[in-house]
């Protein structure tokens, strides 16, 4: 998480694997947390929330080793841990719609 917060701020630094990973797939990323979170541009979302964000939903679409539920569930306690008062509510809002059009079947194509 530390790698992708950094990036928020400075994309130069270097990376681990898996944030490079989260990285090459940032514009779609950013794209869901955007259609979860209409009222939210993403430079106004809290720097920690929006890492937490985009490290969760890389997890549920790109990487699914861990059921969603327990994904969901450790990034609402990583927003209450490092994040403000709102965080794990914001967090939680946000990856519930994600994980409704996720699971939703398809009407005109994929969700994503």
């Amino acid at each position: 998480m530390r790698a992708l917060y950094a990036h928020s701020f400075q994309s130069h630094l270097p990376s681990s694997q898996d944030s490079k990973k989260i990285i090459s797939h940032l514009s779609k990323i950013d794209k869901i947390i955007q259609k979860n979170a209409p009222k939210w541009p993403l430079a106004k979302i809290n720097k920690v929330d929006l890492s937490i964000l985009r490290i969760t939903i890389w997890e549920l679409i790109y990487r699914q080793k861990t059921p969603p539920k327990v994904t969901i569930d450790e990034a609402i306690e990583l927003g209450k841990e490092y994040g403000t008062q709102s965080s794990a509510p914001f967090i939680n809002g946000v990856l519930g719609g994600v994980i409704k059009k996720l699971l939703a079947p398809p009407l005109l194509g994929k969700n994503y």
